[in-house]
């Protein structure tokens, strides 16, 4: 059953089924939404004067949501005690040159680690602490640049590029969550150092394209033992980084690796930990597949919600990247091929581009950018002919 109320007569709960505007002349990434919190509600009081709730879709204080109790007890993001707001504090222009400098020193710091880990030697924490705080300062002045830089070909190898990858995405993804900053610390030491148990694996079997035999694939699962056995003989890292890194491959239904946790028991960073290492693998080209589309894997994750991940988290973080991320490939309306290079706030489907290819597949030099643009589809990374890095790098 439907109804039509103003937007002052909406409570939390409401389910918004539509709007008396178009969905995409407003931020909402998602069209229909129950009503959470007051970011939400004083959105739509900007954009809309009547909405239509479902009341079947409805929730009350409960956690009732169409007859069924959801695990609202359970949900990671009633977890967050302490919010701090960010704002942008450079334009991607002025951040460029410093994520550029950020982003080299963390590339070389990495392979330095997982070197010293193969040979049997120490990782050196205060360093690893230290290109950290850099990668996080420039994503708390502002995140594009530094996402934008992830997103350039890859030069080197598979792990590493995983690891700085999965890290500025989860610290990217805490600062759209507010959280502190100490906790935007832990998250990017996180995303670096959760996988550094590969180093311990055959390398063959890394790079295997066929699919893993049932033995293969109990030695791969292996790496996340390998990276807690690391990390608990490394002095100077945070306490509690071990214990984090044995959550990456748990699942909120049960279905995951080592233990098989289950929904709230992941905890909030296990569950940012999985997602975004997930996202990672399926935008980053592995040696048995081509790498996704943006918005695939994103369409991917969403099919996931209340599954493989928490349903809440899932959302905010498709809100948090986009629709059209950053350093994604996208064909305009008008059949131009550009680079998403920022995303625009207020309207989510039109994000900022940098054109580099005209209609005829031919270079656009200098390349131009449009700030509203009108996208028609994104495109697979190996489908386009162009190396971002000339751009960016």
């Amino acid at each position: 059953m439907k109804r039509q109320v103003f937007v002052e007569e909406l409570k939390f709960g409401d389910y918004v089924s539509e709007l008396d505007r178009p969905w995409t002349d407003t931020p909402f990434v998602f069209q229909g939404f129950v009503l959470k919190d007051d970011k939400q509600l004083e959105t739509l009081k900007k954009y809309c004067k009547k909405v239509i709730i479902d009341l079947e879709k409805s929730e009350d204080l409960s956690g009732k949501t169409g007859g069924k109790t959801g695990p609202a007890d359970l949900r990671v993001l009633s977890t967050i005690k302490e919010k701090v707001v960010y704002e942008e504090k450079a334009s991607i222009k002025t951040e460029a040159r410093v994520a550029r400098a950020a982003h080299a020193k963390t590339a070389v710091l990495l392979k330095d680690v997982f070197g010293a880990v193969q040979a049997g030697r120490a990782i050196d924490a205060p360093r690893v602490q230290e290109a950290v705080t850099s990668m996080t300062d420039s994503v708390v002045r502002n995140p594009d640049a530094m996402l934008l830089l992830s997103k350039m070909k890859e030069k080197g190898e598979h792990t590493l590029d995983r690891a700085l990858g999965v890290s500025i995405y989860m610290i990217t993804f805490g600062r759209f969550l507010q959280l502190p900053r100490e906790q935007l610390d832990l998250l990017g030491m996180l995303g670096l150092l959760q996988d550094v148990g590969k180093v311990r694996l055959p390398a063959e079997l890394l790079e295997k394209k066929e699919s893993l035999s049932a033995a293969e694939l109990e030695l791969c699962r292996a790496h996340v033992g390998h990276s807690v056995a690391i990390l608990k003989e490394t002095t100077g890292i945070p306490p509690e980084l071990p214990a984090l890194a044995a959550l990456h491959h748990e699942r909120y239904d049960g279905s995951g690796y080592p233990t098989g946790m289950r929904g709230g028991e992941i905890g909030l960073f296990g569950g940012i930990a999985g997602l975004v290492d997930c996202f990672d693998a399926m935008i980053h080209p592995r040696p048995y597949g081509e790498a996704l589309a943006p918005s695939n894997a994103l369409n991917a994750l969403y099919g996931w919600r209340d599954t493989q991940f928490d349903g809440p988290l899932v959302e905010q973080f498709i809100h948090c990247v986009g629709i059209f991320p950053v350093g994604a490939f996208v064909e305009l309306d008008s059949g131009e091929v550009g680079i998403v290079i920022a995303q625009n706030p207020v309207m989510r489907l039109m994000p900022r581009v940098m054109v580099v290819q005209d209609r005829r597949g031919s270079p656009v030099k200098p390349p131009r950018i449009v700030n509203r643009a009108g996208i028609k589809r994104t495109l697979e990374k190996s489908s386009v002919a162009i190396d971002p890095s000339e751009y960016f790098v």
